[in-house]
């Protein structure tokens, strides 16, 4: 039985990093063996000697939404933050909101100088609201201009540049986190990899806020995951397929195209084009049928995420490479380090 417990390591704060570098891929990179546990020391710009001519990058290319606004209630002025989660009508979606207490039903408030108005429905299972929202242009450009990215609790520092929180090949509008193992990427590394005949395809997977969820329950197995939509287009099957075919490696960016990945093989027995939504819970033992590589960054002690990259390289080998990066001095979370899993 695992408990989580059997996750936890310890993590000087000081280490959860803040800023992103100010070049991307200059970011280190721990390499992991699955096999036997051996860690060594790079940058993430020697993927490309990392990597062989046939391996296949699958990168999720979610876009953030800048769903943070800052406003005030219609009449008293009342400071208030709404923080978009899910699209639910053209113009209602479920919204966290702080302070709760101010946000009853229809109460109104007013964001980046009436730009946008929003008026609450009803409140939801969990305490957040439903809301209307009023804007003459699409919503989605309002946001882009007066709305904030939703950073993790983990980071105090505010974002000078919104683009440093998106990965540059970022496409598909919808999520409420960025994929953060896509960030160290540049174009100029993809061209060079490509040029090396390392292949990209990509996947689509909305992050909820839901990834930031604690584990509470002590047993594992009892955690329930939450929901979120993704799509696997055709082409990126057909390339799987072709490079497992061939000899070469399926290497998720992600956490998040790993569980694109593996929730769609667990479905059908295989890699097909596939949509839809999935609570997918992967931790050991688990009996990977896609993947044969990961690139991730560092996760927090006991979450969900450092349960994954354990299913696919072991407990004890996750565990001695964060005790090793942690001496090493390893920037963690979002906008720290990342991790070659192979």
């Amino acid at each position: 039985m695992l408990l989580k417990h059997d996750f936890y390591f310890d993590l000087p704060e000081e280490l959860i990093a803040q800023t992103p570098l100010q070049k991307r891929d200059e970011s280190r990179l721990l390499c992991l063996d699955k096999q036997t546990g051996e860690v060594s020391h790079h940058h993430f710009y020697d993927l490309k000697t990392l990597l062989r001519p046939g391996d296949l990058l699958v990168v999720n290319n979610s876009r953030v939404l800048p769903a943070r606004l800052y406003g005030e209630k219609e009449g008293s002025g009342g400071k208030m933050e709404f923080l978009l989660l899910k699209q639910v009508e053209q113009k209602v979606w479920e919204v966290m909101v702080r302070p709760g207490k101010k946000a009853k039903p229809q109460s109104r408030f007013v964001f980046g100088n009436g730009l946008l108005k929003a008026e609450v429905l009803e409140t939801v299972e969990g305490g957040n609201r439903l809301v209307r929202f009023e804007c003459e242009d699409n919503i989605f450009s309002v946001l882009d201009q007066i709305g904030q990215m939703p950073l993790p609790p983990y980071i105090k520092e505010s974002l000078k540049d919104k683009e440093r929180y998106q990965t540059v090949y970022s496409k598909e509008l919808g999520s409420a986190a960025a994929p953060t193992a896509g960030l160290h990427f540049t174009e100029e590394l993809m061209k060079e990899l490509e040029n090396k005949g390392i292949s990209f395809a990509y996947v689509t997977l909305h992050v909820g806020l839901g990834t930031f969820r604690p584990v509470k329950e002590e047993q594992v197995e009892d955690h329930q995951m939450h929901s979120e939509h993704y799509e696997l287009p055709k082409e990126t099957a057909q390339k799987i397929i072709e490079t497992k075919k061939n000899g070469g490696r399926v290497i998720a960016v992600g956490t998040t195209s790993c569980r694109t990945l593996e929730s769609v093989a667990k479905k059908y027995g295989g890699i097909r084009k596939d949509e839809g939504w999935t609570d997918i819970f992967i931790y050991p033992p688990y009996d990977f049928k896609v993947l044969d590589g990961l690139i991730t960054n560092f996760h927090l002690p006991e979450s969900t995420l450092i349960m994954l990259v354990s299913a696919l390289a072991g407990r004890e080998h996750i565990l001695n490479a964060y005790r090793i990066a942690v001496e090493n001095r390893y920037r963690f979370f979002s906008f720290g380090d990342a991790m070659l899993i192979l």
